[in-house]
C-alpha cells in the first residue's frame, strides 16, 4: 500500500464525511472523542495494530472510565480506519479487543418504597413548574433529557399521553471550542415513544398547566428547554429538603422501571415504555430474582410435572 496517511488527516476527513450523516450533537461527541481521547496517542500513526489498541483500551479503563465509555471511544477509532482503509489512505488490520469482565454486580441506584411514594406524594401534593419534571421521571420512567426537552404540544391532556420527541443536553463544540445547549430528537429510534399518564400525574400537569401563560416546555418557565445540569441541582435540593438519601436524577428511571417489574408488569411493555431497542436490554437491567422467587419457580415446575404424572 502506498501514499499512507496519517491517522490525523484521516480523521479531518472522516469528520467531515459525518458532518452531514449524523446529528450535531452525535458529530459534537465524535470530535471531542478525537481531541481528547485518540489525537494525543495515535495522531502520528499511518498504521495501528491489534495490540496497540488492546493497550490503550486497557489504560483507558485503567484511568476510572466507564467500559461503555472505552467502547464508544473504540468505535470512533475503528470507523476512522475503515474510511481511511477503504480509500487505501490507512493500514487497519482487524481488531478483536477484549475488556475484562464484570465480576462484581451492577447496583442501580434506586429509591426505597417509602422514599418512592414520599418524593411522589410530595409534589402532587403542590405540583410546580420546578418539581414537575421530577414526577414525570419517577411516573413514565424519561430521561433527564427528555424530561427536559418535553413540550406541551407532546402533552395530549385528551387522550392523557405523553409523547417522547426530543431530548435536551449540553455538548462540548470542537469548532467554537466552548460548549452549547442543544434540543434534538431522541437518543434513538425506540426512545420516540407514547406513553400513558398516571391519574395523579394528570392532575398535577393539569395544575402546573395552569401556572404558565401558553409556554412552549414543561419544565421551567417554558421558554426555552431546562438545562439538565440546573436541574439536576434542583432535583437534589428537593431530596435533601424531603431528607431523603441522595440520588442521582436518572435513579428515577431507574426506580421507575424497578416498581414496574416488582408489580409484575410484562417485560416487553416496560421495555417499550423505557424506549429501550430490545427487551434484553431491560432484563440485563432490571431483572434480577431473588431467593423467594426462584423458589416460587421451582415450586410451579414442580406442581406442573405432578399435574402431567397423574
Amino acid at each position: 500500500m502506498h501514499n499512507l496517511s496519517t491517522f490525523r488527516e484521516i480523521a479531518e476527513l472522516w469528520k467531515e464525511n459525518r458532518r452531514s450523516v449524523v446529528k450535531h450533537s452525535t458529530y459534537c461527541a465524535y470530535a471531542l472523542i478525537l481531541k481528547t481521547h485518540l489525537m494525543p496517542v495515535f495522531a502520528d500513526s499511518v498504521s495501528i495494530s491489534e495490540a496497540e489498541v488492546q493497550q490503550f483500551a486497557l489504560s483507558k479503563l485503567e484511568t476510572g472510565l466507564s467500559k461503555k465509555t472505552v467502547h464508544d471511544i473504540i468505535a470512533v477509532l475503528k470507523s476512522v480506519g475503515r474510511f481511511g482503509a477503504k480509500r487505501g489512505m490507512f493500514e487497519m488490520p482487524s481488531w478483536n479487543i477484549e475488556y475484562p469482565s464484570d465480576t462484581a454486580a451492577r447496583s442501580l441506584p434506586v429509591l426505597s418504597l417509602p422514599d418512592h411514594k414520599k418524593l411522589l406524594n410530595a409534589i402532587a401534593s403542590a405540583p410546580t413548574l420546578q418539581n414537575i419534571g421530577i414526577m414525570i421521571a419517577l411516573c413514565c420512567g424519561l430521561r433527564i433529557g427528555e424530561v427536559c426537552a418535553l413540550q406541551w404540544k407532546d402533552v395530549d391532556m385528551v387522550r392523557r399521553i405523553i409523547t417522547v420527541a426530543g431530548t435536551a443536553g449540553r455538548i462540548y463544540n470542537c469548532d467554537l471550542m466552548a460548549t452549547e445547549q442543544y434540543v434534538s430528537t431522541p437518543k434513538t429510534r425506540n426512545s420516540n415513544r407514547e406513553i400513558p399518564m398516571s391519574p395523579l400525574l394528570f392532575k398535577a400537569l393539569n395544575v402546573v398547566k395552569k401556572q404558565q401563560k401558553a409556554e412552549k416546555y414543561v419544565v421551567g418557565d417554558g421558554t426555552k428547554a431546562k438545562e439538565p445540569r440546573t436541574y439536576r441541582e434542583t432535583f437534589s435540593r428537593i431530596l435533601k429538603r424531603l431528607e431523603i438519601p441522595p440520588i442521582v436524577f436518572h435513579g428515577l428511571r431507574h426506580t421507575f422501571a424497578t416498581r414496574c417489574i416488582e408489580s409484575g408488569c410484562d417485560y416487553k411493555t416496560v421495555s417499550v415504555i423505557l424506549g429501550h431497542s430490545n427487551v434484553a436490554t431491560t432484563l440485563n437491567l432490571y431483572v434480577h430474582p431473588n431467593l423467594d422467587q426462584k423458589k416460587r419457580c421451582i415450586s410451579r415446575m414442580n406442581k406442573f410435572l405432578r399435574l402431567e404424572s397423574d
